[in-house]
């Protein structure tokens, strides 16, 4: 039996086709937006918007996948997928993207390792002496 203050991993938000919402979100889980959104939103979990889906402000969270429109910055940790459907207006910020044939990407884009990852590689061209801290 799960306590009372652990996140629930298989809960999913959902914001449905014909709501639209202002404001901000922030959640341990995972989110989905069929409607609009105009605000923030940052999850610990996925975000998937939908082919009716329109987000307007900034995204901050591990995945997403997008069919729908967005005209936000994304700052996603893991993985960001664009489906042949989406269109992408702003900036973006991923460790990893997927495009499908069909999506329209207008952003500016940096993909960046996390920042352990750079420590570690930066670390493993540094001669053993510094390494070691001599």
């Amino acid at each position: 039996m799960a306590k009372n203050n652990e996140p629930n991993s298989l809960a999913v938000n959902l914001i449905s086709n014909g709501t639209t919402f202002k404001g901000d979100i922030q959640t341990d889980s995972d989110l989905r937006i069929d409607g609009v959104l105009n605000g923030t939103i940052q999850s610990k979990g996925k975000v998937i918007v939908g082919e009716t889906g329109q987000v307007e402000g900034e995204v901050q969270c591990k995945n997403a996948d997008i069919s729908g429109k967005i005209n936000a910055n994304l700052k996603i940790s893991e993985l960001l997928t664009l489906k042949a459907t989406a269109q992408i207006n702003g900036e973006v910020l991923t460790k990893k993207l997927s495009i499908e044939e069909g999506a329209v990407f207008t952003a500016n884009c940096r993909m960046d390792e996390s920042s352990s990852t750079q420590k570690k590689t930066a670390n493993a061209h540094q001669p053993k002496e510094k390494q070691q801290g001599k």
